[in-house]
């Protein structure tokens, strides 16, 4: 095998009908290459990297090879005699229509990643900050959802695009780029966010059980009956994966009309909501409602979701040989996003518009008086002062039913069970890639779903059996401020491997996505950071400011190391440093860790 400085790349060239092309030629494809590659192994990294192309079939010293992305899935270290996967057993085809712009028959066979990403968008944790933003801020909020939906969007398609290019989704993708310090601690910050998302779920679920019931089955009883219910949804992929998606289509369907039967119900003025929606401005609001928008963007955008999508979109067979496959594929993956998030968005505005119009500005005595009227159980939920109502999701259904009748109030818990237990299952999904892509695990599914249910469910079923509905409920704002924190940890790597040339070859970010994208996520985190810095200052301990300031030197550390890689992504070669001072053109390439085998021939 010759040695680094002889490889040469040959990828994203095609020819006029979209087929791959001749590859370049070797030695002026090495005379371009050629200088970068000494500085390969400084941001490498170094541990069981597989030897290069020992068995491929070769012509007069040169590896043939035709496949288009220019990089495929990691190897393991150790030879497997099968491939494993989880979710991929099965590949939906793709229809042939020639000469069509566009045909809803494609569009129909790409339906289904995008609805099962847009399940996040309508979690619990979704869910209370919505009932919150309309019962403290009434309809203003409203274009700060449609916002951050908006961004989530560009975000998500981000997210597509590397997916469906490379044919890895981004746990493999940072597995195979980052060197392994720096690999352990994002899997670890992601794996913490994903832990908390869970445990927002499973909370959904919880209640909803006990709102159902009428108290009769605990909190604890609640998350029990989640564990066994996930288990067996989780396990209906093996009756085939259209099934599955159909099935989260029926949970989404369920959340449409639950949510939409108290929005006819509590009738909100269509005049207020449209202005709020899209007139960007907030009339008397103060720190109470500007926290409220923060806590929007926070709950909207969720990191394990960029992780998920781009692992979702492999589920289609898309020949990744062939350019315009590659580009039909994503733009329609992009349109079926599109009418996911629309779809996750009017959900999301029935819940703001129920609570707006029905009890912003409400007291407490008001509710507990007309809940004492029509004879509820939960009269003690509200104390007899005149504080503005503060609500939760378990305290949004019983002032439904005090307001609306009992009705109202077991659609609100069916509407948080379909909720819960989708997006319980979504993330158990997300938990499952992760652990996959970062360590390259060959566990069976039964021990990865176990052992991510596990890590989720035990915390959250220690307080729901020594607590009350309150402090479960309350947990939310913690966990809120947890999966704020993990955003930059799939945000920057998306964006920094999405803007490669060396990956993404032709469908690499254009110069308005990479500062558009650089600018949104500078914008999302800062606002998620100042999330944060609302809520440490409001615990009012010295010894949590000084663990908190301590934490974060640290987590700024290594967002400033995976910033710094990226804006070298994007094209800000003064930033490098020592030896790669001279790679001002190739700032793509040594950013590699593992030089894509298929696009490397061999002088």
């Amino acid at each position: 095998m010759n040695k680094p400085e002889e490889l040469v790349m040959t990828a994203g060239h095609w020819n006029s009908n979209g087929q791959p092309s001749a590859p370049l030629d070797p030695p002026s494809a090495a005379a371009a290459v050629t200088p970068a590659a000494p500085q390969l192994a400084s941001l490498m990294k170094t541990d069981g990297e597989p030897d290069l192309q020992q068995d491929d079939p070769q012509e007069n010293g040169v590896i043939q090879r035709t496949e288009y992305s220019s990089i495929s899935p990691p190897g393991s270290p150790v030879v497997q005699d099968e491939p494993f996967s989880t979710y991929f057993e099965e590949k939906v085809p793709i229809p042939e229509d020639a000469g069509e712009l566009f045909s809803f028959r494609k569009l129909w066979a790409f339906t289904g990643p995008g609805f099962l990403m847009s399940i996040a968008y309508l979690d619990p944790g979704n869910i209370e900050s919505d009932l919150q933003s309309g019962a403290k801020a009434g309809f203003k909020l409203l274009w700060v959802l449609l916002g951050a939906t908006i961004i989530g969007l560009l975000l998500q398609r981000l997210a597509a695009r590397l997916g469906v290019v490379t044919g890895m989704h981004l746990a493999e993708v940072c597995n195979r780029q980052y060197p392994t310090v720096p690999r352990i601690i994002l899997w670890l910050m992601v794996e913490m966010a994903i832990i908390g998302s869970d445990m927002q779920e499973v909370i959904g679920c919880a209640i909803a059980f006990n709102l159902l019931s009428v108290g009769r089955i605990p909190l604890w009883g609640g998350v029990l009956i989640t564990i066994i219910d996930t288990f067996m949804f989780l396990f209906l992929d093996k009756y085939g994966l259209r099934k599955l998606e159909a099935f989260f289509g029926v949970l989404i369907t369920v959340m449409a009309i639950s949510f939409g039967y108290e929005y006819v119900a509590v009738a909100p003025d269509q005049g207020e909501l449209l202005k709020g929606m899209f007139i960007p401005y907030c009339a008397g609001c103060g720190p109470t409602q500007l926290e409220q928008a923060v806590g929007i963007v926070g709950a909207v955008i969720m990191p394990h979701n960029i992780y998920l999508h781009s692992a979702l979109v492999k589920s289609r067979e898309v020949d990744r040989n062939n350019k315009k496959e590659v580009k039909e594929a994503n733009k329609y993956f992009f349109i079926e996003s599109t009418i996911a998030l629309f779809v996750s968005f009017l959900i999301n505005v029935f819940v703001v518009a129920v609570f707006a119009q029905a009890f912003y500005g409400r007291t407490n005595i008001e509710v507990a008086l007309q809940c004492n009227e029509t004879g509820s159980p939960h009269t003690d939920l509200f104390p007899m002062n005149n504080e503005t109502l503060q609500v939760d999701i378990y305290k949004g259904g019983v002032v439904l039913g005090c307001f609306f009748g009992p009705a109202a109030l077991y659609i609100w818990a069916i509407g948080i069970l379909a909720a819960g237990q989708s997006s319980t299952m979504t993330g158990t999904y997300s938990g499952q890639f992760v652990m996959e892509g970062f360590l390259n695990l060959t566990w069976s599914r039964f021990a990865r779903v176990l052992l991510t249910r596990s890590i989720a469910i035990v915390p959250t079923l220690l307080v729901a059996i020594f607590q009350d509905v309150h402090r479960l409920t309350g947990m939310n704002d913690f966990l809120n401020v947890l999966q704020s924190m993990q955003l930059p940890f799939a945000l920057i790597p998306i964006l920094t491997f999405t803007s490669l040339h060396s990956i993404m070859n032709d469908f690499a970010n254009g110069l308005v996505w990479k500062i558009g994208g650089g600018v949104v996520i500078l914008v999302v985190c800062a606002i998620n950071m100042y999330f944060v810095i609302v809520y440490v200052t409001a615990l009012d301990s010295v010894a949590l400011y000084v663990m908190s300031a301590l934490l974060s030197i640290a987590y700024l550390s290594f967002v400033g190391y995976l910033a710094w890689l990226c804006l070298i992504a994007l094209g800000a070669s003064c930033l490098d440093c020592g030896s790669r001072m001279g790679l001002s053109g190739h700032t793509d390439i040594y950013l590699l860790n593992d030089m894509d085998t298929n696009e490397l021939v061999e002088r």
